[in-house]
């Protein structure tokens, strides 16, 4: 109440935030005249001036001497500074190159932008310009700036058109983009401005912590990026995280046979309205049935029956023979493919693949593969070939990933419903920037039907209206099917219309651009992230494009600029007459067949309306049959419109059942906020570990010789400290310390060069004892370095270093991968999942660790120079490797077994081809797998050459 009041008086926090930034906008303005008034060359030349004086100021703050927050902020106060003037010069840059002029709330949300914030701006206001500002200003500082977009698409159509500024003002600008070639990225990530996905980005991050050389790598430190469609990419992405691996050994055969069996087990779906009548009534919902399959929360459990049927079916003795109880995962995982994935809702199957469709933006997203063996089970169900499991060899969420960034800030038109999860996980506070002209679309209740039948009559009856009238029409659906569905409707009673869907997205770009003309009919599979704005009446732009496309005239040439001019200006006089023919049957008329799980997302097809001031309405038609309905107690509802009469047929229209539709809404957000931020505090406990490799990698790489041999001796050091109290506990007399094992032990490690004096040792304690060997060790180092030459030394020494850290990071990898799966029975002795899963990830972690820095000083000891030397290859060089997203959806993915993954062809940039495979034949006796390899390396015999043997 307080709150309320408060706000009545002096304004809400967004209110109160948006005549702050009024302020700065008005001294941006008060320097456009002095700007337009430059000649070109003046203007340019203001770029100079400011990395002059940005360079001048943060040398006299002595940036480059401080760290964390306190480097931040002296940037960020000298960035503060000349932010009026750098903006004006951005706006009068944009008109003199593609004559755009950003207004007053594009400045204001530059201005969120510059700060580290989120600007909430509507369709079609223009925030592919607004970014511009702070990218520019940014960019003065020289370490680089990363526009993030949701494909390849957008980040090459944005650089395009946006990069004449940058370029006109004297920055450079890439775009990354997948599969490109590796001197193209790396001259990408070099420019000032970099465009292009959060996918690409973060894979290259992960591929910069694989290579074993300092030229193979492509990014710098990751300073400031902005993220357009903010919500879709650290939101619904948020749940996706990204996996480099490599294939297992595992047969495929295991998930045929599962899928054989499944048919004749007794399968009972059940909704939450089942599980409350079963709890009050005390029934067993799983009496009479081998599995209960829960629809809402996407789980499945086996019954007791259940388990002793699939024994008998599969012969085998018991599901959980192993420890891992794999039998019961993937049965588990088969059921979950036939009674939860929906094909032509959840995939497409194509070409003979299984290809996921993404349930936020109906694109197909082929390549990518559900992990944990969900994507084989689907394959399986759908009789296709199966492809094997994968191994983790690098991985990191999304999350994490832009949580790297020194500076972050994102755009969207739909942020504000999830604002809490934007400040918890990633300190960014939503601002919400009004629009340029008064938003003139009028948003009718929804309509409320019993049946889907009659609310698809309903929305075709809405269709022919606007029709008959010459109203475009936007209709939104949820799946595939429903759009086919509701298309097959509307072609029986004559009317043309275009569907975009996940089978037809190629075409996406065009179709979108035209669906505000006369009498357009266009449906839709989910609206997010399109980048292609709605203009009623036509897109005189694209037009123009696809007809120089079909007449085949090359781009960026004399006769394709004097023809594009001829027919632009002819289709825009055509456009024009068109949009006020629109304008006067109502605009844009958007029809939601369906209410999403996320408000969001009904906002964002609902924004495609009303762009610009322009009039326009929306309505959303629901029935009880929708999924958001009957997975939340629409029984309940029904039961209440049954005693007040309602006939089938009837449209109901009421404040209260809006109320239950958006209160389920509100519980699936928080549902899925709850599963994104128990995935974050899983994968905390990983980004520890991974900073603590990767910074040690990185010092490994980049070091200087000094700064290896000191992490070399850091090394010997800490690998006798933790053996010392073998050999000399404390508590016994010199004189019984097992100097024989100590001295057995040393020249086991570090070669006969080491002895044991117990005369010199024994007036010393075990710490004294340590330093004191440690001393011999580095003197015996020293003498190696001068009778081989550091020169040659060293090399060889950074990369024993990396295979042994990457050898034992990809098996801690795996074990991480098996821990996180089992974890969860730890639940049934009353202990916390995570609370385990943290202690476990630690001592691993620890003998992780402690393994490394052991096998790396009895190798460097160990290592031969050669004469020929051969050429040096990485752990991960000759490893086939993909890229992975596992994923976490929403009502139609909701647990965290579901995965996907993402082909990526070529393996890690700048390396090795995978080795041929040859047959080796051993001379000499037989080698124990357990025993030492022969080739000499310290490691043991399987681990080694008789790894494939």
């Amino acid at each position: 109440m307080i709150n309320f009041i408060l706000s009545k008086i002096i304004g809400t926090q967004n209110e109160r935030m948006l005549r702050t930034l009024s302020l700065v906008v008005e001294e941006i303005n008060v320097l456009e005249p002095q700007m337009k008034a430059l000649p070109d060359a003046g203007l340019k030349a203001k770029t100079a001036a400011f990395k002059k004086r940005i360079t001048d100021q943060m040398r006299a703050a002595g940036y480059a001497e401080a760290e964390g927050e306190p480097k931040k902020k002296i940037l960020r106060d000298i960035l503060d500074e000349i932010l009026p003037e750098a903006f004006a010069v951005v706006r009068e840059a944009s008109v003199r190159t593609i004559g755009l002029r950003h207004f007053d709330v594009q400045l204001i949300g530059g201005i969120v932008l510059h700060r580290g914030g989120i600007a909430e701006m509507a369709t079609g206001e223009g925030k592919t310009l607004v970014a511009t500002l702070p990218v520019y200003l940014n960019a003065l500082a020289g370490l680089g700036v990363h526009v993030v977009t949701v494909n390849d698409y957008l980040a090459r159509r944005d650089r395009e058109w946006m990069g004449p500024i940058y370029e006109f003002l004297g920055l450079s600008v890439g775009v990354i983009q997948h599969d490109q070639p590796f001197e193209e990225k790396i001259s990408a990530y070099n420019c000032d401005i970099t465009y292009g996905t959060n996918n690409e980005f973060g894979f290259d991050y992960l591929r910069d912590n694989m290579v074993t050389h300092p030229r193979q790598m492509v990014q710098r430190p990751l300073h400031y990026a902005i993220v357009d469609e903010v919500d879709s990419i650290l939101i619904d992405e948020a749940r996706t995280p990204l996996i480099i691996s490599g294939p297992t050994d595992d047969s495929v055969d295991k998930y045929y046979t599962i899928n054989r069996i499944i048919p004749g087990l007794k399968r009972r779906l059940i909704l939450e309205k089942d599980e409350i009548d079963a709890k009050y009534k005390g029934e067993d919902l799983s009496a009479g049935y081998d599995a209960v399959v829960d629809e809402k929360n996407h789980t499945v459990n086996l019954t007791e029956s259940g388990m002793a049927k699939c024994e008998e079916l599969l012969g085998v003795k018991s599901l959980y023979d192993d420890l891992s109880g794999e039998w019961a995962h993937h049965i588990i995982q088969a059921i979950k493919a036939h009674d939860l994935f929906k094909r032509d809702v959840d995939y497409v199957v194509k070409d003979g693949k299984v290809i996921i469709v993404d349930e936020f933006t109906g694109r197909l997203m082929p390549g990518r593969r559900w992990s944990d063996g969900m994507h084989q089970a689907v394959e399986a169900k759908e009789n296709l070939r199966i492809e094997r499991e994968n191994q983790t060899l690098a991985t990191i969420t999304l999350q994490n990933y832009f949580r790297i960034y020194d500076k972050l800030a994102g755009m969207t038109g739909t942020a504000f419903t999830e604002a809490n999860e934007f400040k918890q996980i990633y300190k960014l506070d939503v601002v919400v920037i009004p629009t340029n002209r008064p938003l003139s679309r009028t948003n009718y209740s929804d309509a409320v039907f019993k049946s889907a039948r009659e609310k698809f009559n309903a929305v075709v009856e809405d269709i022919k209206t606007c029709y008959a009238k010459g109203q475009p029409v936007l209709v939104g659906t949820i799946s595939i099917e429903k759009s086919e569905t509701l298309s097959s409707m509307l072609k029986k009673i004559g009317i043309p219309h275009n569907v975009l869907n996940a089978k037809y997205h190629e075409m996406e770009a065009q179709i979108v651009a035209q669906a505000g003309r006369h009498k357009a009919v266009t449906i839709a599979t989910n609206m997010a992230g399109r980048g292609t704005d709605i203009l009623l009446g036509g897109n005189p732009q694209n037009m123009t494009r696809n007809i120089l496309a079909a007449q085949k005239i090359e781009p960026h040439t004399d006769a394709y600029r004097e023809e594009y001019e001829k027919i632009y200006a002819k289709l825009r006089e055509e456009a024009q007459k068109e949009h006020d023919r629109v304008v006067e049957a109502g605009g844009l008329h958007v029809i939601g067949t369906e209410r999403h799980e996320a408000r969001r997302i009904d906002n964002q097809l609902r924004g495609r309306s009303g762009r610009q001031g322009d009039p326009g309405s929306s309505r959303f038609y629901v029935s009880f049959e929708d999924d958001l309905m009957r997975l939340f107690g629409s029984d309940r509802l029904i039961g209440i419109m049954d005693k007040m009469g309602v006939e089938d047929g009837m449209v109901i229209e009421n404040i209260f059942i809006t109320r239950r539709i958006e209160d389920a809404q509100r519980r699936v957000e928080a549902y899925n906020f709850e599963i994104r931020k128990h995935l974050l505090e899983y994968d905390d406990v990983m980004n520890k570990q991974r900073e603590v490799v990767y910074s040690e990698r990185r010092l490994i790489l980049e070091g200087g010789a000094a700064a290896l041999k000191d992490f070399l001796y850091e090394m010997i050091g800490d690998c006798i400290g933790r053996n010392i109290p073998a050999y000399c506990p404390e508590g016994q007399m010199p004189q019984d310390w097992n100097w024989a094992g100590l001295d057995a032990w040393l020249k086991q490690k570090f070669g006969p060069g080491i002895a044991v004096n117990p005369e010199e040792l024994a007036a010393l304690d075990p710490a004294g004892v340590r330093e004191e060997l440690a001393a011999k060790v580095q003197e015996v180092w020293e003498k190696k370095e001068q009778e081989v030459g550091a020169d040659k030394l060293e090399p060889m020494q950074r990369m024993v270093m990396l295979h042994v850290i990457d050898s034992r990071w990809k098996d801690h990898l795996y074990g991480m991968d098996c821990l996180k799966e089992g974890i969860g029975l730890r639940a049934y002795g009353a202990r916390d999942p995570l609370i385990e899963y943290q202690k476990e990830a630690y001592n691993m972690f620890i003998e992780m660790m402690e393994r490394i820095k052991d096998e790396v000083v009895e190798l460097v000891f160990r290592m031969q120079i050669l004469e020929q030397k051969e050429e040096l290859r990485g752990v991960f060089t000759s490893l086939p490797q993909k890229t992975e997203h596992r994923e976490f959806g929403g009502l139609s993915a909701t647990s965290a077994q579901v995965r996907m993954s993402q082909e990526d062809e070529g393996g890690a940039v700048g390396e090795e081809a995978p080795a041929p495979s040859r047959t080796v034949r051993h001379e000499g006796p037989k080698v124990g797998r357990n025993d030492p390899c022969p080739c000499g390396s310290g490691k043991k015999y399987k681990k080694c050459c008789g790894a494939n043997g």
